[in-house]
């Protein structure tokens, strides 16, 4: 723990030594990286929008747990990815910010990219309920219990930052909340990298222990390899998948700091692909990785992702068809 202390300490002496360093941009890179930015956020934030409309359009979606914990993972990253967007266009066009505004990004920021894993174990256990107990899915898995299990999952990673806001007032001088930051973690919350570390360690291997368990249970309760079983396999995996990604958020300032170390004139560029692969990519592969390939979903989904306007007239053999 002394150790990452110090390389966490390092790294903020780094950050500030090559901002200031590459205070001076261009206005044409300021433009096109902000463009950029925006553009993907945007477009992400459309894709995951259709499905939280196809989610609250069809009764047979809002009474699944299934479906529920995927669309709050959905709307948690339609929430994280407009937060650390909005975060990267501040940063780039005024450089530093009130800390009082800064932190209450940082603690919705956070408190989003910590749900995103602790929604995944949630899901992992919905899966293997539904393979290794199917008789009593209905009395484990109610919308009711699932939506308790929400309101845990935001109220873990609430107790996660509260250590970090209680050492901030305490440490800080009141003077430190009227001036302007970086607005990034390291440079706000400076006192409690330590727990920080910590946290992070327990959720993650909790999560890891949580997803080893259920997937190993779901191979060897079915000794008869069935489609369902291998989709619930695969999803697993898949879960896997996504936390390997989620992992990258940990891994981000120490990876930033050896980028700057080698490449300290590039500090914006540096800062800028590290938020497209670590920040935005995950979300743009999760309603691609839960939403498309699940055929259900998929097929009420087409309606709504290409703007498709479906006009209502009065039935007739069409529409009853259609099941409208």
């Amino acid at each position: 723990m002394a150790a990452a202390l110090c390389i966490s300490i390092n790294y903020n002496d780094l950050i500030v030594h090559t901002f200031h360093r590459n205070h001076v941009k261009t206005y044409s890179t300021v433009v096109a990286k902000n463009v950029i930015v925006v553009a993907l956020c945007i477009s992400i934030n459309y894709i995951n929008g259709t499905l939280v409309h196809t989610f609250t359009k069809h009764q047979l979606f809002r009474v699944d747990p299934r479906y529920i914990l995927f669309i709050h993972l959905v709307l948690n990253d339609i929430i994280q990815l407009s937060l650390s967007g909005l975060l990267i266009v501040i940063w780039y066009i005024f450089n530093t910010i009130n800390v009082s505004f800064c932190c209450l990004l940082l603690v919705i920021a956070i408190c989003t990219t910590l749900n995103t894993p602790l929604n995944l174990a949630c899901m992992a256990v919905e899966c293997y309920v539904a393979v290794c107990f199917p008789m009593r899915y209905l009395q484990i898995c109610t919308v009711k219990r699932t939506y308790i299990l929400i309101g845990l999952i935001w109220g873990a990673s609430a107790i996660s930052i509260l250590p970090d806001i209680f050492l901030l007032v305490i440490v800080e001088p009141p003077s430190f909340f009227h001036s302007r930051v970086l607005c990034s973690r390291d440079m706000v919350f400076r006192s409690s990298i330590q727990k920080r570390n910590t946290s992070h360690i327990i959720c993650l291997v909790v999560v890891w222990l949580t997803l080893f368990f259920t997937y190993f249970n779901v191979l060897f309760a079915a000794k008869a390899a069935n489609a369902d079983v291998k989709k619930a396999r695969n999803t697993l995996l898949l879960h896997g998948f996504q936390l390997l990604l989620c992992m990258m958020t940990y891994i981000m300032p120490l990876l930033q700091a050896a980028l700057l170390y080698v490449f300290p004139q590039h500090f914006y560029d540096i800062t800028f692909a590290l938020y497209v692969f670590i920040q935005v990519m995950p979300r743009f592969l999760s309603p691609i990785v839960y939403g498309l390939r699940d055929k259900k979903f998929r097929n009420y989904l087409s309606r709504y992702l290409m703007c498709e306007v479906i006009i209502k007239t009065k039935p007739n053999r069409h529409n009853h068809k259609a099941g409208f």
